[in-house]
């Protein structure tokens, strides 16, 4: 069996670092977005993004994000990114995961993995919350793509293209 290299050595220290960051189950969602009907009408209503790593935080080696959907929680339509890749890991629940050529149920330990380039879409057809981890490498800053989706219904036409050329996402459809 071979194996690619590992890569070029980037800490060149003998002892090690005390760096690393832990963030609590308990810690309150970044993120609060509407929940199927656009809105959100209670503490325990929409969608909940956490991020626990982004980005920024791993000096771009990547975005690692979890989502908590409310039941018939949408998600993005079928899309691509030039610039990053996206791999899905479902926690809890059931996410229709689209790998660009059908749809899956998938169900708690289901991973997908989206290579550069490839078409993908998500969401929660089911009637129960549903809970997914969403890996971004390299790490681009999705937090504004997050946090810029409310904004959307605001824009013009031109806007939201420019929004979604910023934020590497490529439309495929209607």
């Amino acid at each position: 069996m071979s194996f690619l290299p590992y890569p070029p050595p980037r800490y060149h220290g003998n002892t090690g670092r005390t760096n690393a960051r832990f963030r609590s189950a308990g810690t309150a969602p970044d993120l609060v977005s509407g929940g199927a009907d656009g809105t959100v009408t209670g503490a325990d209503q929409g969608q909940r993004t956490h991020y626990l790593a982004t980005g920024a935080s791993t000096g771009g080696e990547f975005g690692l994000y979890r989502i908590d959907m409310p039941p018939h929680g949408r998600g993005p339509g079928t899309h691509f990114h030039r610039t990053m890749s996206e791999s899905f890991f479902v926690l809890s629940g059931t996410v229709r995961l689209f790998d660009g050529e059908k749809w899956i149920d998938a169900t708690p330990g289901d991973f997908l993995y989206v290579p550069v380039g490839g078409r993908h879409a998500f969401h929660n057809g089911s009637d129960k919350p549903a809970s997914l981890l969403l890996l971004f490498s390299p790490g681009a800053p999705r937090e504004g793509y997050f946090e810029g989706m409310a904004e959307l219904a605001a824009m013009n036409d031109e806007e939201r293209e420019e929004f979604f050329l910023y934020h590497d996402t490529y439309w495929v459809g209607a």
